[in-house]
């Protein structure tokens, strides 16, 4: 078991080592520039396609291109906007915060890539059900079928770990320490909840997280706003400081050993990808399902998603955590805050019931994970073996649940994570490769005019 740890802790190193966050960032910025920065100049149409006012209900598709967004954003928001932000300035300082907006600003332009290609190249079955992500476009886009089936080799692994086991150890772990509430019971529930929405499929994931989503946000950054209202003479100071530590080393305070600037830039950059997961490849497979003829329009949709989880929740977590000082602290047994509980302290010296936002946040942040990377994982299970393994996968998820919720999860976090990474291999090798075919449709569709449904 030793050697199997090693193994993987080494992939892992280097899966998210600076040679693969160079891959992505890079491409993000090769992406943003060909495109001529268009998740800035498509933003407001991006918004006006999200109300739904250009959506023809005739359209091939299973959901609305606000219930792609909301499945996809189920998957992002979540351990990376609590635990991940925590851990970059725990890691790198203040400064890592600022290039995590790097990494989401030009993420932007990936998502925007990934899932016009995904819906370009997706497929509909006999049933009317739509398959897509890059497993189809590096298939049938850029003729390297094999790179597909890497990819979705890589989803199903880091599905079941990051995806199921891991969330549902998210959702027992804060119930146990604050209700007491014993994890087989939270296991077992959350099993029976997870198998009433994943065995309808994308509809029934769609509907389900168009609710999940805009409440938990909503609630989150609810409290967030009341800590920074109370410290509104503060955020200025704290983004000036972000931005300072951002290019100077951050010198040892407290529990804080120190960053130079390289470290602050690699642990911003990580996180950063961990929260919004722009090039991963995961979000194309539900923005895939969405009712529109024009791959364009589902490319804007999916460019929100990075400026939603990074830009606005992210910059809240950080914020509160950087204003409150605990960040360079330490706990009750002398090691350096981090993490979730970094964030909980954080908020808990704003508001007196802070640290029960973080608990709960946490637990529908993960709750709607499972249900998102159920998706990602079936439709990854169906290019590999065909449609007769969905069901099977579907029962083998719910399953493993209260597995996870159970289970001390070092091996399978540290395998998910790095196979999570692998899956950026295959799928940045397809948007460098098919840009020219994305620079094509984004042409074409700038090049006409569009009017709301129906006028």
């Amino acid at each position: 078991m030793q050697f199997i740890q090693e193994i993987v802790s080494m992939i892992g190193g280097f899966v998210w080592g600076p040679v693969m966050i160079l891959f992505l960032v890079g491409t993000g910025l090769f992406l943003t520039i060909r495109f001529k920065f268009i998740q800035f100049t498509g933003f407001g149409h991006a918004l006006g396609l999200l109300t739904g006012k250009y959506d023809d209900p005739e359209d091939t598709g299973d959901i609305t291109h606000f219930q792609a967004l909301s499945a996809a954003l189920s998957a992002t928001i979540g351990t990376g906007n609590i635990a991940g932000v925590a851990t970059a300035i725990a890691s790198g300082g203040p400064g890592a915060v600022f290039w995590m907006w790097i990494t989401a600003l030009v993420g932007m332009a990936t998502k925007f890539t990934s899932c016009l290609l995904s819906q370009k190249y997706r497929k509909v079955n006999e049933q009317g059900i739509v398959s897509g992500g890059p497993m189809y476009y590096l298939e049938h886009g850029l003729g390297q079928k094999w790179l597909g089936v890497l990819f979705a080799l890589f989803t199903v692994i880091a599905s079941f770990g990051i995806g199921n086991m891991v969330q549902a150890n998210s959702v027992a772990e804060p119930l146990y320490d604050i209700l007491n509430v014993p994890k087989w019971i939270t296991g077992t529930v959350l099993a029976l909840l997870v198998a009433m929405v994943i065995l309808g499929g994308i509809r029934r994931i769609a509907v389900v997280a168009g609710k999940i989503v805009p409440l938990m946000v909503i609630l989150y950054v609810g409290g967030a706003l009341i800590i920074l209202f109370h410290h509104i003479d503060q955020i200025l100071p704290t983004l000036k400081l972000i931005v300072e530590k951002a290019f100077t080393p951050t010198a040892a305070i407290g529990g804080f050993t120190g960053a130079t600037v390289m470290q602050t830039v690699r642990f911003g950059v990580a996180r950063g990808i961990f929260s919004n997961e722009s090039g991963l490849g995961s979000a194309p497979i539900a923005h895939a399902a969405a009712k529109t003829k024009e791959p364009v329009r589902e490319g804007l949709v999916a460019s929100v998603g990075p400026f939603i989880d990074t830009i606005v929740v992210c910059t809240m977590t950080a914020l509160i955590i950087v204003l409150s000082g605990l960040w360079h602290n330490v706990d009750g047994t002398g090691a350096q805050l981090t993490g979730a509980t970094l964030s909980a302290r954080a908020f808990e010296s704003g508001i007196p019931f802070g640290q029960y936002i973080i608990s709960f946040g946490l637990v529908f942040f993960a709750f709607s994970t499972i249900l998102a990377w159920s998706y990602y994982g079936d439709r990854s299970a169906e290019y590999l073996f065909g449609s007769k393994a969905v069901k099977p996968y579907r029962w083998l998820w719910v399953i493993i649940v209260p597995i996870g919720a159970t289970s001390q999860l070092d091996v399978v976090w540290n395998l998910s994570d790095a196979a999570n990474g692998l899956m950026a291999i295959p799928n940045l090798i397809g948007l460098i490769g098919l840009s020219g075919v994305v620079a094509a449709e984004l042409k074409d569709y700038l090049s006409r005019e569009h009017k709301p449904y129906g006028q």
